[in-house]
């Protein structure tokens, strides 16, 4: 008789969490989510899910949650996405980000050998882990330089998931996600922070934006396409580890322009250098070739980077007029 589908996502009160989630949901699963006890509770991103999904106290510091989650739960998939996952904040917090992003991971395969080596495992690698690039575009074959705490704890999380799979047998893998966005990105991240303030600057709640490397490149995807991928790798024979990109690159000027054209304005009156926002050691390119996750999963991305400025623009001019009636927060 085969397991019902049942999965637990750690992070699930994230972007990437919210769409999985939905996504799990249209399949058929059971989804349950683990999340940490704070004092004020944010589900502002899952909360059209919350009559269809469980929520579990639980923490990827604390290893005995993650047995006993197990141990309850059940699961057949276990999709980590929890993580310190702020590039700026990991320079400043480094040994926590260390101590979620990298060890979390360790921490639950752990618990997975433990409790029932029958589970299935996703991490959520990053593109981050490339780092200073000696070559582009990046594919599985790429050696690793990173250039953060963050990008160095992926990966290490990266490597202990090929260790796991590969001392125990172990159905784990990694999706190496390039950059994907949505409405549903936090407004600390760089194409959020933009969208934001281009709805606040249009409604007249702002004056000017902010930002530091505006040459930077980047691989952009929709968010929604990407936990696509998540899923297609958890479904195969054999466990691999899998690049997901849309093989474009755009820099972070690109995406203003686009962004404050949108909403007819020009970005120049508005946006301003600040040396504050530029990172200690820049990561100035990323592009990612996709093509082994085409090929084997089938995989391939809808939302093209003008759909995705779009979307993300038009949702926050929506959110932030309903604000100003008052109608939200």
């Amino acid at each position: 008789m085969t397991r019902s589908k049942r999965a637990l996502i750690t992070g699930i009160t994230g972007q990437d969490g919210a769409y999985l989630a939905e996504l799990l949901l249209e399949k058929g699963y059971e989804v349950h989510g683990m999340v940490r006890r704070s004092s004020s509770e944010r589900f502002e991103r899952i909360e059209p899910l919350l009559d269809r999904i469980q929520l579990h106290e639980g923490d990827l510091i604390d290893q005995l949650s993650l047995v006993r989650l197990l141990e309850k739960i059940k699961p057949t998939e276990v999709y980590n996405l929890a993580a310190q996952s702020f590039v700026p904040t990991s320079f400043s917090q480094p040994l926590l980000t260390g101590e979620v992003t990298a060890l979390g991971a360790t921490r639950m395969l752990e618990a997975i050998r433990v409790v029932d080596s029958q589970i299935r495992f996703y991490q959520a690698s990053s593109s981050e882990m490339f780092g200073k690039v000696p070559t582009e575009p990046q594919d599985e074959s790429t050696p690793f330089w990173p250039r953060s705490p963050y990008g160095v704890a992926k990966v290490y999380a990266h490597w202990i998931t090929v260790n796991y799979r590969e001392s125990y047998d172990i159905y784990a893998v990694s999706g190496i996600l390039f950059n994907h966005e949505s409405p549903l990105r936090g407004t600390a991240f760089v194409t959020r922070k933009i969208t934001d303030a281009v709805a606040r600057i249009k409604h007249g709640l702002l004056d000017k934006l902010r930002l530091g490397n505006l040459d930077a490149e980047r691989d952009w995807g929709f968010a929604g396409d990407f936990v696509e991928a998540m899923y297609l790798m958890m479904q195969q024979d054999s466990p691999r580890d899998y690049v997901i990109a849309t093989g474009q690159k755009h820099t972070v000027r690109q995406f203003v322009e686009l962004a404050f054209d949108r909403a007819g304005l020009d970005w120049e009156d508005y946006v301003e250098l600040d040396p504050a926002f530029l990172r200690p050691a820049e990561v100035n390119t990323l592009c990612g070739d996709a093509s082994k996750a085409k090929q084997e999963l089938g995989w391939k991305p809808k939302v093209n980077f003008q759909q995705l400025v779009n979307m993300m623009v038009d949702a926050d001019l929506h959110r932030v007029e309903r604000m100003k009636d008052g109608l939200l927060p």
